[in-house]
């Protein structure tokens, strides 16, 4: 039906052909992650103040995964290893990662984090989720879990 000017359940697409339903996405999503670029911000600078809003994802990388190369680091943010090397700098600067060596290549080097950045990072994230928590109080726990599941999706759909 798309080719006759309208969307699903008979709702007209816009002149690119693009569903409502998609449209709607899209919206919602810029809002989404504006503001959670903004948080990002706002929690990279508790967990130091000099930090910039992509430090804040490395941390979470790193906590969840355990100790990683750099360019294993690049390539799940999709971001180039120059830019990497800064982010990691800036990191190492602070005393929040270590470099140690890779025991499966004593050439490469593993990025983890110390203690101090271990424990300012959980202290935001403990305080995040709890943010979490409060604006979830009144949702249904099926569709946390729902939106988890949809979220989880999207997010594997664009590792192609």
């Amino acid at each position: 039906m798309h080719g006759s000017g309208t969307g699903s359940e008979g709702e007209p697409s816009n002149r690119s052909g693009v569903d409502q339903e998609v449209l709607a996405l899209e919206r919602e999503l810029a809002v989404f992650l504006r503001r959670a670029r903004a948080q990002s911000g706002e929690m990279a600078r508790e967990v130091h103040p000099e930090l910039e809003p992509a430090a804040y994802g490395l941390f979470v990388r790193l906590d969840e995964a355990g100790p990683q190369r750099a360019t294993d680091l690049a390539g799940y943010f999709g971001v180039g290893k120059a830019t990497m090397s800064r982010q990691l700098r800036a990191l190492e600067d602070l005393g929040l990662v270590a470099r140690d060596p890779d025991p499966a290549d004593g050439r490469a080097s593993l990025v983890r984090l110390t203690a101090e950045g271990r424990d300012r990072f959980r202290h935001v994230r403990d305080a995040r989720r709890g943010r979490y928590v409060r604006k979830l109080a009144d949702w249904d726990r099926g569709e946390v879990a729902e939106l988890a599941r949809l979220l989880h999706q999207l997010n594997a759909g664009s590792e192609n």
